[in-house]
This record gives structure tokens, C-alpha cells and sequence, in this order.
């Protein structure tokens, strides 16, 4: 069997000018970078203001477990079955962190023959975008203590600096670390640390602003530490914006690769879904919506994570209406949550899938909440049995939900022709999306139906210093803000370790971050880490490179 980067590097590519003018665009919109990849002009969008939008799809998934489910599989699958059944789809993604590719077996560019590519540029470097991510943060990390080390001239309380720096890697040895050790002109020391970039708050603002100019705008406003009396200290104070909105400049424009059957794909911004909020940018769906019957986008980790985010922050932010949802589940993935080891997943077991199926009706019923017409995708392993995927169809069907089995992992975008008819029927359907909160809610009143209409909790619990931030941030005006949620992806609750669909949990917050810049606030539960860390043996023990270029083990 060929690995997914067998499967990549055998697909007969398009040079990227033909994929481009399949979707109305012309060369001069493109800046290339190679034969198959290109930048798109953010001009186009003025120019295709007034041309109707296409079908909105976000494809989403229930807690994701060791076992597999396919999100990003599906997604791209579903967009390649769309094209064959005659409709103009258009697949928008969120592009790779380096982190997890070298650090667990698994990109973000899908699997089998439903991917995006050049798939190893996508999983590697790419065009840059996150490089100037990380660059823009870290000046202005560094232009920060800078300031300290020339007079302090800003007040900036030195204990009270909440600005990190970010490296595009896992790297758990940077999660604390004692910064300007040395002499008088090496800086004033004190304590910091590191997050992974796609955590960094200038990736958020990217992926949410409207062009070049409202990212100026919202890294401008990024509060980066506060004075010993108190008063925030941004971006602007430093004199920081203009150096980094031109460190951005490139980076804002959406990035236009396809699919291995030559599906137009979009391929833009990288914020994690369990640490930030989870969705490609806000340009890169519009500009799809602009140049698709369909866009269909995917949200990160699972419903409970993504799609929350992305109903809550980006159709908000955005003034974005979904058309429909697809819930990718797996057979395996779904005994896993009943009660199965990950050893015995292949073997038939209908009760343990029973048991597991909660945990995919909870988040069928999260999604019903935002008022979208839903569809259950079955990834298809070969250990499945048709017991079990009739088991699992009988059961969303009385929930009156469809449900299609996909296979676009072994068979492209034949294997998911069922999902996308279902998909265009869906579409089809009444809409009565809404959002889960007001904005003049109290933040703790948002924080708390979350967890206790999406996660299923039966309360929250605050530390001390998440009270008293929560406090902080309502007396600086900023209590009508959205909440973006850190927590635990592999659980509904804010334990890892709890499967199914648990009851009688309480969700701690225990640290409350303000981004401004973004426009959010984040509260961090449980253990989450804006830093991840290297399993004990890691993705990138596996990768290798030969004589002639061609990239080995990456996936």
C-alpha cells in the first residue's frame, strides 16, 4: 500500500495558471512561487464585490481519538466529488504547523487520494506565511525589551509583561524561561517564555482581518504588557506596527494550490483549534465563497473546539451564514470513545460502538444548537463491518440526521459522490443558523454556556487569578468581547483522559489571556499548553532526504 506522500508525489499536477482560470482568475491576480503554487491579489475580492457567493460547508468532527477520523481528508474529498458531479467547489484549509509534522505522524493536507498539493511544500515551508508570523511576533517581542533595557520610557512593569515569543516547533523546553541573563547590556532579566507560532496572537488577527490594513489596525491595539500603575501597554505604544504589518504584507495574501484531482484549494493561515480559534482566514473563505458554487472549509479538532469557534468568532467576525455541517466520525474512533483499547479496534464489537455513539450525537446536538443542517460522514477503514455502519446510519437517521459512508481516502473523489449529494441536499435545506451568545452577555456568562451547552458541564470553576483577570479585562471596556476557549481536544470535558459523552464534570479555567488584537478573550482550562511537546519518539525520526530531493517518511 503507498504511503500519502507516495500518493502525492505520483499525482499528475496542473499547472497552477489552469487551476486558477477554472475559477475565473486571471495571471496577472497570481504571484507564483514554482509551477504549482501562487499568492492571489487580495484586489480581487473588491473586484468580485458584487458577484453572488456560493454554498458556505464546514466540515467539522466528534472528539478526536488516536484511532482516526479524516477531517481534512473529507474535506478534501468532499470538494473533489463536488467537482465531479458538475459543481464548482472550492476547498479552503488551514496550512501546516511545522510542530506536529515532525513531532506526530500526521500534516494537515489530508490523506490517501484525498489531498492537497505539492503536499510536502504545504507540510514544510510552504510560501512563508508562518515564518513571517513568527518574525512579526518576535520583533515585537524584541523591540519590547528593547524598551525596557533603553529607560523603560512606556512604565512597563517588567513582571506584568505579557508578550511571549514563538518558534513554528515543539519544544517543551521553552515553555519557562529566564530572559536578559548576562551583563548590563545584555537586557533586564526576568521570567518568559515560548509558545508554538500558529498560538501567537498576530496569527489570529491575520486569519480575521479584512485586508493589509485592518491587520495593521489590529496588531496595532495587541496589548503586550501593562504599567506598574496598571494601564495597557500595545504594539503601537512601542512604534512596532509599521515594521510588522510589512514583515505581514505577503503573508495576507491567500495562498491557491488543488487537490490531487486538480480541485481548486485555498490554503491559508494556521491557528489551532485547541489553543486559538481553529480556522483558515477570514480572506481566503470569502475569496471562495466569491469563486465557488461551494467552499467548503474545515474547522479543527472537534465540534465541541472548531466548529464552536468558527460559528462563534469567524461567521461573527466575518458576517458569515453556513449552509450546512458535515460531522466526519469513524467506526474505530467511535469504539474507541465506547470503551475499546486502541488494540482490539479492528475487531467487530456493535455494544462498544453503541456505547461510543454518544459521543457523536452530543456534538450532533451542539451543532443543531447554531440552527445548521447536519451531515455524518463515516470514514470507511477496512476493518468496518456493515453491521456496524448500518448501526451507526440507523442511529443519526433517528435523530434526523443522514448519514454517508466515505471513501475518499482509498478512492478520491468517487468514494465521496454519496457524501456530496447528501452535502447539496443539505444545503438545500431551511437555515436558521444563530450564535450561541450575545456580545453583552457578562464574559462569564459566555465562558459558561459554553462549557455547559457544548461540552455538557455541570459547572465551571475559576482560580484566583482567572477571576481576577476576568475582572480586570470587564473594567478596561473589553467585556463584550467573544471567548475563545484553550481546552483539551480529546475530551469533551477539560480532562484528557474522559471518553464518551461525560456528565457531572466541572470545567476549570484557570488563566484568562486578553487579545485584543484579535478580538477575543481566551480562557485556558484544564492543562492545555500553548507549547506542545515531542512525543518520545517523533515524526521526524522518520524523515529523510536523498541525493535527487525527494523527501521520504513524511507521512
Amino acid at each position: 500500500m503507498k504511503t500519502d506522500i507516495e500518493i502525492a508525489q505520483s499525482a499528475q499536477l496542473k499547472p497552477i495558471w489552469e487551476i486558477a482560470s477554472e475559477i475565473g482568475l486571471e495571471k496577472d491576480d497570481l504571484e507564483f512561487y514554482g509551477r504549482y503554487k501562487a499568492k492571489i491579489s487580495p484586489a480581487v475580492l473588491k473586484r468580485l464585490v458584487g458577484q453572488q457567493e456560493g454554498k458556505l460547508v464546514l466540515v467539522t468532527a466528534m472528539t478526536p481519538t488516536p484511532a482516526g477520523e479524516g477531517k481534512t481528508t473529507n474535506t478534501v474529498g468532499l470538494g473533489q466529488a463536488l467537482y465531479r458531479l458538475g459543481k464548482k467547489a472550492v476547498v479552503a484549509l488551514r496550512e501546516p504547523s511545522l510542530g506536529p509534522s515532525f513531532g506526530i505522524k500526521g500534516g494537515a493536507a489530508g490523506g490517501g487520494y484525498a489531498q492537497v498539493v505539492p503536499m510536502e511544500d504545504i507540510n514544510l515551508h510552504f510560501t512563508g506565511d508562518i515564518h513571517a508570523v513568527g518574525t512579526a511576533h518576535n520583533l515585537l517581542a524584541a523591540m519590547l525589551d528593547n524598551s525596557l533595557h533603553q529607560g523603560n520610557p512606556l512604565y512597563l512593569d517588567p513582571r506584568q509583561v505579557v508578550w511571549r515569543r514563538v518558534v513554528d516547533m515543539n519544544d517543551r523546553a521553552l515553555r519557562n524561561v529566564v530572559l536578559g541573563l548576562g551583563g548590563r547590556m545584555d537586557g533586564i532579566p526576568r521570567e518568559s517564555g515560548f509558545d508554538i507560532t500558529v498560538a501567537s496572537e498576530i496569527m489570529a488577527c491575520l486569519c480575521l482581518a479584512n485586508d493589509l490594513m485592518d491587520l495593521k489596525a489590529r496588531m496595532a491595539s495587541i496589548i503586550v504588557g501593562y504599567t506598574d500603575k496598571g494601564q495597557p501597554v500595545t504594539a503601537g505604544d512601542l512604534g512596532a506596527t509599521g515594521a510588522m504589518a510589512l514583515l505581514m504584507k505577503e503573508a495576507i495574501k491567500p495562498n491557491l494550490v488543488q487537490t490531487i484531482e486538480n480541485t481548486p484549494a485555498l490554503v491559508h493561515g494556521g491557528p489551532f483549534a485547541n489553543i486559538a480559534h481553529g480556522c483558515n482566514s477570514l480572506i481566503a473563505t470569502r475569496m471562495g465563497l466569491k469563486l465557488g458554487e461551494y467552499l467548503i472549509t474545515e474547522a479543527g479538532f472537534g465540534a465541541d473546539l472548531g466548529a464552536e469557534k468558527f460559528f462563534n468568532l469567524k461567521c461573527r467576525i466575518g458576517g458569515l451564514k453556513p449552509n450546512a455541517v458535515v460531522l466526519v466520525a469513524s467506526i474505530r474512533g467511535l469504539k474507541l470513545h465506547g470503551g475499546v483499547a486502541l488494540a482490539q479496534l479492528g475487531e467487530p464489537n456493535l455494544p462498544a460502538l453503541q456505547k461510543g455513539l454518544a459521543n457523536l450525537e452530543k456534538h450532533l446536538e451542539n451543532i443543531a444548537r447554531f440552527g445548521v443542517p447536519a451531515v455524518v460522514s463515516v470514514n470507511r477503514f477496512p476493518t468496518d463491518t456493515e453491521a456496524e455502519l448500518q448501526l451507526v446510519a440507523d442511529y443519526t437517521r433517528a435523530l434526523g440526521v443522514e448519514t454517508a459512508v466515505s471513501e475518499v481516502w482509498g478512492q478520491g473523489g468517487a468514494g465521496g459522490i454519496e457524501l456530496a449529494e447528501k452535502v447539496i441536499e443539505a444545503c438545500a435545506k431551511p437555515n436558521q443558523f444563530k450564535y450561541l451568545y450575545p456580545l453583552e452577555w457578562p464574559l462569564k456568562d459566555k465562558i459558561e454556556i459554553i462549557c455547559r451547552e457544548i461540552y455538557g458541564a455541570a459547572g465551571v470553576q475559576y482560580t484566583r487569578e482567572a477571576d481576577n483577570a476576568l475582572m480586570r479585562y470587564t473594567e478596561m471596556g473589553c467585556g463584550a468581547l467573544p471567548v475563545c476557549m484553550a481546552k483539551t481536544q480529546s475530551s469533551l470535558s477539560d480532562d484528557p483522559s474522559i471518553k464518551g459523552r461525560p456528565t457531572d464534570f466541572s470545567v476549570t479555567v484557570r488563566e484568562v489571556r486578553l487579545a485584543t488584537g484579535a478580538g477575543f478573550i481566551i480562557p485556558i482550562t484544564g492543562n492545555i499548553m500553548t507549547m506542545p511537546g515531542l512525543p518520545k519518539r517523533p515524526a521526524a525520526m522518520d524523515i529523510d532526504l536523498d541525493e535527487q530531493g525527494r523527501i521520504t517518511g513524511l507521512f
